[in-house]
């Protein structure tokens, strides 16, 4: 190592003023380089980068913070669908939609089946699939109405309204209606 110093000290000293200075300035301008370059760069990039990270982060919190209500929202609409269901009446649902049909001037079902749904751990599901046929459009409201606004827990889950070709002021419909019970 100290032969190393020593050759660079007699190139120093073989030197002109003229060249020492040229030299040195070099020199001092690549560490110059160096030092922005290895230290002042990255760190600017480094800051920039974070600037970035921590707009996304706001971003994300008030993201989060928009779902949250939501979910808060969801959640309260299904206790309250959750306390309908354990405080409501439990009237078997076809004789329910067949009082609700009475009620609503309708003479008849053409057909009222009972469909399969997937058991669930919480709560037993019946669905019933509903066919009129010839029905008025005042009609169909007014149940669908009684169905929508009845105390038992009654959900239309599909609806499906044709008009009749033989009269068009007369309509076939065909509906799924759903209710949940405790288990």
């Amino acid at each position: 190592m100290n032969e190393l110093v020593a050759r660079l000290r007699a190139f120093w000293d073989g030197l002109s003023p003229r060249e020492r200075w040229i030299l040195g300035v070099a020199l001092g301008l690549t560490a110059a380089t160096l030092v922005y370059l290895g230290i002042a760069a990255p760190l600017v990039d480094s800051v920039a980068h974070s600037r970035e990270r921590v707009e996304a982060g706001e971003r994300n919190v008030a993201l989060m913070r928009q779902w949250r209500r939501q979910l808060d929202e969801v959640n309260g609409r299904l206790a309250a669908v959750e306390q309908r269901i354990a405080s409501g009446p439990r009237e078997n649902l076809r004789t329910t939609l067949d009082r609700l049909r009475t009620q609503s001037g309708i003479s008849k079902f053409d057909s009222i089946d009972e469909k399969t749904t997937k058991p669930s751990d919480r709560y037993r599901e019946t669905q019933m699939e509903v066919v009129l046929k010839s029905v008025t459009l005042a009609q169909i409201v007014k149940y669908l109405h009684e169905i929508e606004t009845t105390p038992q827990v009654l959900s239309v889950k599909s609806l499906r309204i044709t008009r009749r070709a033989d009269d068009p002021e007369l309509l076939d419909v065909r509906f799924v209606v759903s209710t949940f019970e405790p288990v």
